[in-house]
């Protein structure tokens, strides 16, 4: 683990070394869907030629759980290559998680069978959260593909840090 957190500094030290630029967002909004561990879907509000704002709505599911939340970032963009971008971004949360019913069964050494069932239960989710990813924007198209690692810190639950679990994929329409 810690390995992963050295590479995952290091690679945003390297990516914050290069120089500023202007012109990477060149439409006022983006709209679309984020595939990855939680899926939904995803807006951008462009608020400067470098700086945008980014609203996300996801549905996660297991097992043992289904989670829904709201989250609100603000990113910075910086070019890369022609029609590549990478960008990096901070924000929170909110949301519900609810905890799905488990029955158990449990064989006692007399042969017979005991079940016991918890109740679904539902919490308010709050995190911290931040993004770094890369963007393509496919020439001669209004679309972009992105993809980003969005770790968060819930306050609640858990109170975890998620680093690689919230990977994403997003498609946009760029309008």
């Amino acid at each position: 683990m810690k390995k992963a957190n050295w590479l995952l500094l290091t690679l945003g030290l390297l990516l914050l070394s290069f120089d500023k630029a202007s012109a990477q967002l060149d439409t006022q909004h983006a709209a679309g869907g984020r595939f990855g561990s939680a899926t939904g879907f995803t807006y951008r509000y462009t608020l400067a030629p470098d700086r945008a704002m980014e609203g996300i709505l996801s549905v996660q599911s297991n097992s043992k759980s289904r989670r829904f939340r709201i989250v609100g970032l603000y990113e910075f963009h910086k070019p890369l290559a022609e029609n590549f971008t990478w960008f990096y971004g901070f924000g929170g949360s909110i949301g519900s998680m609810k905890y799905k019913a488990i029955e158990t069964r449990t064989e006692n050494p007399d042969g017979s069978i005991t079940t016991r069932k918890t109740d679904s239960k539902s919490e308010l989710a709050l995190s911290i959260d931040g993004v770094i990813g890369v963007e393509y924007a496919i020439p001669t198209s209004p679309f972009s593909v992105s993809v980003d690692v969005k770790p968060y810190f819930d306050f609640l639950q858990e109170s975890s840090i998620k680093i690689f679990d919230p990977f994403g994929l997003s498609i946009r329409y760029k309008f």
